[in-house]
């Protein structure tokens, strides 16, 4: 069956078909991401320190100190790499301006060929960008959209990145801890809630994906499980060499 009825009103098909997923991932993609990475690190880092067949306390410590130290270097990371790309995008939005204002007959003949190449008549095309090009503002907008693909007024945020990204990763990373301090003297409790929260991060990816959300669960939860048992036999290899 078709999704939209060839019959039905135009209106009518948009109204009750024409609905989808957030594709991009929005705010839903770097935090399940974050916490993911917050857990399996965490996870990875405590198993093989227990490997080696250290204290509790030792585990514990080690557990907060990569808590704090993966969240930090996370948002670090997410702050530089959002500022240089805004950046960037900045500094080829100022070439543009330039462009526009130096030259705006020959960019508005180029939007002009633009939509003349996705199949808008000529005379049409070259009316309908001599419109909008009237509009200093509103003709950098449609261009950076147009040939850089971004939209000037949406620029993500380094602030925001850096925060969520802090956010998250030490949200995913204090799950492996939290039995501890919740006064658990083995490892097993905080294993068995570090895969519970992989599936759960795995399941909440399948909204930006076109898995089932109990095969992405699965999925992560058998990665993250690998890390910890390989970094596990890590620990108890080189506690015994050492």
């Amino acid at each position: 069956m078709s999704i939209i009825e060839v019959h039905a009103p135009l209106h009518e098909a948009h109204r009750d078909n024409h609905t989808h997923r957030d594709v991009n991932g929005g705010w839903l993609r770097p935090a399940v991401f974050g916490a993911m990475d917050g857990l399996v690190s965490n996870l990875a880092l405590m198993t093989g320190v227990a490997g080696g067949a250290v204290s509790q306390q030792t585990i514990v410590i080690t557990g907060l100190a990569g808590l704090a130290a993966g969240a930090f270097s996370m948002a670090a990371g997410e702050y530089t790499s959002v500022a240089s790309q805004r950046e960037l995008v900045q500094a080829e939005l100022d070439v543009e301006r330039r462009q526009l204002r130096k030259h705006p007959i020959d960019e508005m003949e180029e939007l002009a060929a633009l939509y003349v190449s996705r199949g808008v008549e000529p005379a049409l095309a070259r009316e309908v960008a001599m419109q909008l090009s009237r509009d200093p503002e509103q003709a950098l907008e449609i261009h950076a959209r147009e040939e850089l693909g971004i939209d000037p007024d949406d620029l993500p945020s380094p602030t925001i990145a850096a925060v969520s990204s802090f956010a998250s990763f030490a949200l995913g990373a204090l799950l492996p801890v939290l039995p501890y301090l919740l006064g658990a003297t083995a490892l097993w409790p905080a294993v068995l809630l570090a895969l519970v929260g992989l599936f759960a991060c795995g399941a909440l990816v399948a909204r930006v994906t076109a898995r089932s959300w109990w095969f992405s669960g699965l999925r992560q939860l058998v990665l993250g499980g690998a890390a910890a048992a390989v970094t596990y036999g890590l620990g108890m290899a080189f506690g015994a060499a050492l």
